[in-house]
């Protein structure tokens, strides 16, 4: 189930691969030219010529190798992939059983044989790259919806991105015949820069379709007897990851589900939201021709429940290869408290400039990103004023640090003046 917070193609070719679960599918597309969206679209960032990021030619995805070109396309006006992120393409970490999100991920799966025996099919291998009719038009995601700009989405041409949620591949799945289902996968979207924030995390979702008789049985509603058997299913899976915890569920609005909750849970002296889920429009089931049917969804971040489990302070810590952090996990074993290892110092760094009609913050970040990778840890705007003339000035605290290492002064130095030279080239704003 696609989950969007407010802060979530047409190649020069005649036709792009697009991973599927059986292999390579083929889409045709009209010429970039014919690009147009009633989106609120920004302006694509200027390439880099500079990079800090060794270039990857190629990436394995399911046992296909993506090239480079495919995914960051210099020549295309709508492409705003940059390397960092074509980098993470393949990684899966939530396939690795001695990783947290692996171990989460497995925790879920063993909650749902256990009760569903052989009820729900596990897909966790489906290319990240789909159509912007999979990731946004089969789920009802509004035209006018910010998710679908270039701000928030990577957008490997006009009609292709990488995917933002999960829920991207629910109708060809539903298509296929599937009836009940677990999808988990890498998803990928534009945000800000802190401890909680990563443009690239994990997502797993979770839909059932009921048929006509089992609801007549129950003499029950169709809308209500899957709500109740969703509410009975997930209060089961927080039992099963946290324990006898108290819950409650909060009414909210999914423009794809009907109606919509939130679950959250009394943890460590706090509410905590773990999910967010609700009975499936029926205008997203008569699409896949499940006319008399009635489904649940549901989609919760493998990231977030892992941080909360695991004590990990840090989502950057998801991508380290660094011992101290990987020998901590063993396979199976949900909730072992992260050791922090040695916390090295911050480094500070403030940049002030006056900003154009079309600056957003998170084309800022992604300039950051792109000089400093995951030297960064926090972009936090600390001041904001409008001068008589109408010009609207910020400024950006930037602390840099590398969770392995202590920074220099001299390589601190260094990433802060790129970031102002790409800032002031690529952002169209005035440095003060």
């Amino acid at each position: 189930m696609t989950i969007f917070s407010v802060q979530s193609t047409i190649f020069t070719r005649a036709s792009v691969a697009i991973l599927s679960s059986n292999g390579l599918k083929r889409f045709s597309f009209a010429s970039s030219s014919s690009f147009s969206s009633n989106a609120l679209y920004s302006s694509p960032l200027p390439k880099t010529k500079k990079r800090r990021f060794p270039i990857v030619s190629a990436v394995d995805i399911g046992g296909v190798t993506i090239a480079r070109n495919d995914v960051v396309r210099d020549d295309d006006p709508t492409n705003n992939v940059p390397d960092s992120i074509f980098s993470k393409l393949g990684m899966q970490l939530h396939r690795r059983d001695k990783h947290p999100l692996g171990i989460i991920k497995n925790a879920i799966y063993d909650y749902f044989d256990s009760n569903y025996a052989k009820q729900f099919e596990k897909f966790e291998d489906l290319s990240p790259i789909v159509t912007t009719k999979q990731n946004f038009d089969d789920v009802l995601v509004p035209a006018d919806h910010v998710s679908r700009s270039l701000n928030d989405t990577y957008y490997v041409d006009s009609q292709t991105v990488l995917r933002c949620h999960t829920s991207a591949h629910q109708a060809e799945l539903l298509r296929e015949g599937r009836r009940r289902f677990l999808v988990t996968g890498d998803v990928y979207r534009r945000d800000s820069i802190d401890s909680t924030h990563y443009p690239v995390f994990h997502q797993m979702e979770g839909f059932c379709v009921f048929s006509p008789e089992d609801w007549k049985e129950s003499g029950k509603d169709s809308t209500l007897y899957a709500a109740e058997d969703l509410k009975k299913c997930l209060e089961g899976l927080a039992r099963h990851l946290f324990g006898g915890v108290k819950m409650r569920w909060v009414d909210t609005y999914f423009p794809f589900t009907e109606p919509s909750f939130e679950l959250e849970i009394y943890f460590k002296a706090n509410w905590l939201e773990v999910l967010g889920c609700g009975v499936t429009e029926q205008r997203i089931l008569k699409q896949s021709g499940l006319d008399n049917n009635v489904a649940w969804a549901f989609g919760l971040g493998l990231e977030r429940l892992a941080m909360v489990l695991f004590d990990i302070p840090d989502i950057r810590l998801f991508w380290s290869d660094d011992e101290r952090f990987t020998s901590q996990f063993k396979k199976g074993e949900l909730g072992v408290k992260f050791k922090p290892f040695s916390k090295y110092p911050p480094c500070y760094k403030d940049i002030s400039f006056w900003i154009s009609e079309s600056f957003t913050e998170n084309n800022f970040c992604e300039v950051v990103r792109g000089i400093a990778g995951d030297l960064v840890e926090e972009v936090k705007l600390i001041d904001s004023f409008t001068n008589k003339k109408g010009m609207t000035s910020h400024c950006y605290r930037i602390v840099f640090r590398s969770m392995e290492r202590s920074l220099t002064d001299e390589e601190v130095n260094d990433l802060q003046s790129k970031v102002r030279d790409e800032v002031q080239r690529k952002l169209n704003v005035e440095l003060r």
